[in-house]
């Protein structure tokens, strides 16, 4: 199952974090960002642990997504000991998020 990073977990659960950690910034209202959602969690399945894979929602965490730039949602990015290694915007397939995650991991 996908994680929930909060305002909360953030520092801990994605900057703290020695492997891969992919967010889905997101929000309930956003069509595409349905789309997104049970990819996230196929890929949050077939990754657990060896790939952290999450869900930010940025109507509850304005901090956050304004720390990173988020602009239109989805955004999902990559994270490797707390930097932002990649970016993918938009509703996008599963092979390219697994590409992405096979690169990065």
């Amino acid at each position: 199952m996908a994680t929930q990073f909060t305002e909360n977990n953030f520092q801990e659960q994605v900057l703290n974090e020695s492997m891969l950690v992919v967010v889905d910034f997101y929000a309930d209202w956003c069509g595409p960002c349905k789309i997104m959602g049970p990819i996230i969690e196929d890929l949050a399945k077939e990754y657990e642990g060896t790939v952290k894979i999450g869900k930010l929602n940025v109507d509850n965490c304005p901090n956050i997504s304004g720390t990173y730039r988020v602009m239109s949602i989805p955004t999902i990015h990559f994270f490797k000991n707390g930097k932002v290694v990649d970016t993918v915007m938009g509703a996008v397939s599963k092979s390219v998020l697994q590409d992405k995650i096979n690169q990065h991991k």
